[in-house]
């Protein structure tokens, strides 16, 4: 059988080696490759590999992105994020050249996924937000394999990024057109971590020790698990600024409409920077509410034991999500997520969901998670060497296909 010879365009990618190691593999196989580096930390992980360099930014992309495709006969293009400035500009292009879209994102399973979809992921996936169709189509797949595991040290991904961001110093001379798509520089960004880690090495062990004696406790409680304050997911899909919103929101419904014997778990999420000070905002809420003794907030916990423990869980559009309804967790969701649907998410008001919430169907869930794997969840990861070279063999063989596995089922 012989391939059918595609060229491919990549934009940017993750503060890792993967993008060029991906790319390596496709040209490897047959297949044309090109490369337009928008920074610095670009060039620098794409290495000697050749390139074009964007060094407007977003200024005139378009024309360039249009001469790109017709003169080297551009059939596929691959973004990490659907939602960085280059690359709104850049995915909207494609589709109206009919050049195909490809983007990467962290994957809706965690830890051992990435998700690879068409066109767009999380609020622009092309998954059906149909549960029947999710039903269906999910009676006639088979249960995925189990994935390959590998470890991704934290201390592995935090290098990657250290070192895109030095590289970034160039940007002024090479690359003056360029701005981040991150909301926060990335001086302030370590300082945060390195002051937040500093604070868990001493009361990480405490908090985690205050998050089993509450599950051992019986004690029936909501769970909230944060979210970071600079996740596309919160800035672009949700509706609100930040996380501070949402302890409010939830911490005014929790106080008027939940039992009286029940409390409100919020726990940070273990990547947040520490820039804006949540039990703080917990403390002003729990007395502004009158919730003194039923406002609970952790720094650091067993997530999973949380979720088990938990009497139901609130979530803007959070992974979080998936683990509360895999464990059987009734689970609201305040924003558009893929797997907010009937029969899977609470479907009425927030200040209704802490008296009747509704357990997720199982047969449902087992069904949706089916299909999500097989459609979008890519085996591998986007930091370590193992998890990169398990990425490249699979991202390539649903790179190179005429169909994507969703198109397949759609």
């Amino acid at each position: 059988m012989t391939l059918t010879r595609r060229n491919f365009l990549f934009l940017q990618g993750p503060a890792t080696p993967f993008f060029g190691r991906l790319a390596d593999r496709l040209r490897s196989l047959g297949h044309g490759v090109f490369r337009l580096n928008f920074c610095a930390g670009d060039f620098a992980y794409w290495g000697a590999r050749a390139a074009w360099n964007q060094r407007g930014g977003e200024q005139g992309l378009d024309n360039r992105l249009g001469a790109i495709y017709r003169q080297h006969c551009i059939t596929d293009q691959i973004v990490f994020g659907d939602r960085r400035p280059v690359h709104r500009t850049a995915v909207a292009q494609g589709a109206a050249s009919g050049v195909r879209n490809h983007v990467f994102e962290e994957g809706y399973f965690r830890p051992w996924w990435i998700t690879l979809e068409r066109d767009g992921v999380n609020a622009h996936s092309r998954l059906p937000r149909d549960a029947a169709w999710f039903a269906d189509t999910g009676r006639r797949l088979a249960e995925p394999a189990q994935p390959v595991r590998f470890d991704s040290p934290f201390r592995v991904r935090a290098a990657h990024d250290v070192a895109y961001h030095v590289a970034g110093l160039l940007n002024p001379v090479l690359f003056a057109g360029y701005r981040t798509h991150a909301p926060i520089a990335a001086p302030l960004e370590y300082a945060g971590y390195m002051r937040r880690f500093a604070m868990l090495r001493l009361i990480g062990s405490h908090e985690r020790s205050r998050s089993q004696a509450l599950v051992a406790s019986g004690r029936p409680y909501y769970l909230l698990p944060l979210q970071l304050n600079t996740d596309v997911q919160i800035r672009e899909h949700s509706g609100f600024a930040h996380m501070g919103e949402v302890i409010e929101q939830v911490m005014d419904s929790f106080a008027r409409h939940a039992p009286g014997d029940a409390c409100l778990v919020i726990k940070n999420h273990p990547l947040d920077m520490g820039l804006m000070n949540f039990a703080r905002i917990v403390r002003a809420c729990g007395q502004r509410f009158a919730l003194q003794g039923r406002a609970v907030y952790l720094e650091d916990g067993d997530l999973t034991a949380l979720v088990q423990g938990a009497r139901g869980v609130v979530t803007v559009n959070s992974t979080a999500g998936l683990v509360a309804l895999e464990h059987g967790t009734p689970t609201l969701a305040l924003a558009g997520a893929i797997y907010h649907l009937p029969g899977l998410t609470f479907q009425g008001a927030m200040d209704d969901f802490w008296r009747a919430p509704e357990p997720p169907d199982a047969r449902l869930f087992a069904c949706f998670r089916r299909v999500v794997m097989h459609a979008t969840q890519v085996n591998g990861g986007l930091y370590c060497r193992s998890g990169i070279a398990l990425a490249v063999d699979n991202a390539s063989r649903a790179l190179v296909a005429d169909r994507s596995p969703l198109e397949s089922l759609l």
